[in-house]
């Protein structure tokens, strides 16, 4: 079973690629490399830096991964593998990958601004002010959610912090060498990769063991140090090593499910509504978007796209690889979740002593789950582990291959950690735009990098502090879902105003995501968030606060949108 679904995968993600991706780059975007793109024109040496496409797609991939597309499958996995699969695999195809190119292509046409500021271009200056502060609130939970999970994994398993700040050392040295010294890209890069190697090995015999309340402290400091430094000081090296460790990583897990065959212990289907989202039981849907998140499709790939991405382009054809190619990539990575959880999942519980079967897999997984130590991230790790160890790349080391699931986990997670900082620096910036006029001192204030990035850091820390991951995860993941529905009607609105073509394609979708997303966002406020209040009151609360607002704002921009979209753009603001 786990080698048809991984072979079936590769034969879906290549001929989408090159069938509909092609097309998509050359009969509607028209992507054209004698246009500079704003990397070059617009060059700072800070955001504005043109990165060669192997860096920039390792950049792009990891920030826009982290750790979701392998918490979210793990966590749906409560529905079943099959109905986990098809929402992954659903969402690649006709939402993700296309929303997420258009993202950036729009943004590159729009001198690398935000896709915030195109929708205030191309619908009304208030629906862009709105969409600023959704994108606002999304990325402090986003620093909620991935703190939290962070936090965890750190001090569940010591050799993974310790393997992962050895990395920010070689990310800093590969830096030196690329950008500095001007080393022949090729030699740096097997530098780079010899010092990642030793960065895992060196994690493993150190070990770091410290409190999470300690990790929190030291992210937070991190995460402001990180957003506010130059882009190809840290952030480009250090997400061109995370690739390799992408590719490494996804190549033994690849081979290790297509050599295993192993049948599939967890059940295909458990029932529509099992336990998962705060101790009540969720329904498929609306809810499976909330939980799925980023391994099918995401709102965050549009602000990365769009954000930082879009300013290290060094040519329009790269868009295709490093947006559409990307979101096909983190498909295929939670593609490899599935197969591995369900393959080995149960085996795992049984051993660590749960009295757990597949039939009682829907009630029972993630609490089992644990109850062993073994949920969330942990339960990707053991079973990637155990599912290589099944096949003939069993002389790899137990310990490597777990911390090499391990580091995809911490290392992707803490580059969307850092990458969502920079954003929200971004964002802060151009909310506080009006202040410019009336008051510059507080302008500068707010819109210095270092405060820029401290505000939603400590915001973003402080819910991650808090303890309640199961309300945390779900509510990022309906702020993100819904800025993927938002972010795609705004690509139509690029692509019909703009471009002069037609975006039925991207519009249906978007659509049909906005009323399921609607939907998932009311059910998590009144069935979970609501009455969680009463054991948390102030996380709960802030949580509940901000998701009425983004349902609020939701509203108003779906109204606006449909009011002016048959009207034509306003004169050319493109570069």
């Amino acid at each position: 079973m786990s080698s048809i679904i991984v072979v079936v995968g590769i034969v879906v993600y290549i001929a989408l690629y090159f069938l509909y991706g092609k097309r998509l780059e050359t009969n509607v975007v028209k992507a054209n490399n004698d246009i500079e793109t704003p990397a070059s024109r617009l060059y700072d040496g800070v955001d504005y830096v043109p990165a060669k496409t192997p860096v920039l797609f390792g950049h792009h991939f990891a920030s826009v991964a982290g750790a979701a597309p392998i918490i979210g499958p793990v966590i749906a996995m409560a529905w079943g593998w099959l109905p986990a699969l098809a929402w992954i695999w659903f969402g690649n195809i006709f939402v993700g990958a296309v929303h997420d190119y258009l993202a950036i292509m729009a943004s590159v046409r729009y001198d690398g601004k935000s896709i915030q500021f195109v929708a205030s271009d191309l619908i009304t200056k208030r629906t862009g002010k709105l969409f600023y502060w959704l994108v606002f609130l999304i990325l402090v939970l986003i620093v909620g959610a991935f703190g939290a999970v962070l936090g965890n994994m750190f001090v569940g398993d010591p050799s993974v912090p310790s393997s992962y700040l050895l990395m920010l050392v070689a990310g800093l040295i590969l830096g030196v060498l690329i950008y500095r010294v001007k080393m022949n890209f090729t030699l740096a890069t097997i530098i780079g990769v010899v010092m990642l190697i030793a960065a895992i090995f060196g994690g493993i015999a150190m070990p770091i063991t410290a409190p999470k309340s300690v990790w929190f402290a030291i992210m937070f400091f991190y995460i402001i140090i990180a957003a506010a430094i130059p882009v190809n000081v840290l952030l480009q090296p250090r997400d061109y090593l995370n690739s390799w460790l992408l590719y490494v990583g996804l190549a033994i897990g690849a081979l290790a499910a297509l050599s295993s065959g192993v049948q599939f212990s967890a059940p295909a289907f458990t029932s529509f509504a099992p336990i998962v989202s705060g101790g009540k039981p969720s329904p498929f849907w609306p809810v499976i978007p909330l939980i799925v998140a980023c391994g099918s499709l995401s709102g965050f790939h549009s602000l990365v796209g769009s954000g930082t991405t879009s300013k290290q382009l060094d040519k329009e054809s790269s868009g295709l690889t490093i947006g559409y190619g990307g979101m096909l990539f983190e498909g295929f990575l939670s593609t490899i979740v599935v197969v591995a959880v369900a393959g080995y999942g149960l085996g795992l519980l049984v051993n660590a002593g749960q009295d757990i079967s597949a039939a009682n897999w829907g009630q029972q997984y993630l609490a089992a789950s644990g109850a062993a130590g073994i949920s969330g991230a942990g339960m990707f790790t053991a079973a990637y582990a155990e599912m290589v160890a099944s096949t003939w790349l069993r002389f790899l080391p137990g310990a490597f291959v777990k911390t090499i699931a391990g580091m995809w986990v911490a290392s992707f997670a803490m580059t969307t950690l850092d990458t969502t900082n920079r954003l929200a620096r971004y964002t802060l910036a151009e909310i506080a735009l009006p202040l410019k006029d009336k008051s510059e001192g507080a302008y500068n204030f707010l819109t210095n990098r270092w405060i820029a990035s401290a505000i939603p850091a400590a915001l973003g820390i402080y819910l991650a502090w808090s303890g309640t991951f199961s309300i945390l995860w779900p509510s990022f993941g309906a702020g993100n879902q819904l800025i993927a529905s938002i972010a795609l009607l705004t690509g139509t609105a690029w692509v019909a105003k703009r471009l002069k073509t037609k975006a039925t394609m991207a519009l249906i979708p978007a659509y049909l995501l906005w009323i399921t997303v609607t939907a998932a966002i009311l059910w998590h406020m009144f069935v979970v968030v609501l009455p969680a209040i009463q054991s948390n009151a102030v996380t709960n609360t802030v949580v509940f606060i901000i998701e009425a607002v983004m349902f609020i704002l939701n509203v108003v921009f779906i109204i606006d949108f449909v009011k002016t979209r048959n009207e034509p753009a306003p004169e050319a603001s493109e570069a």
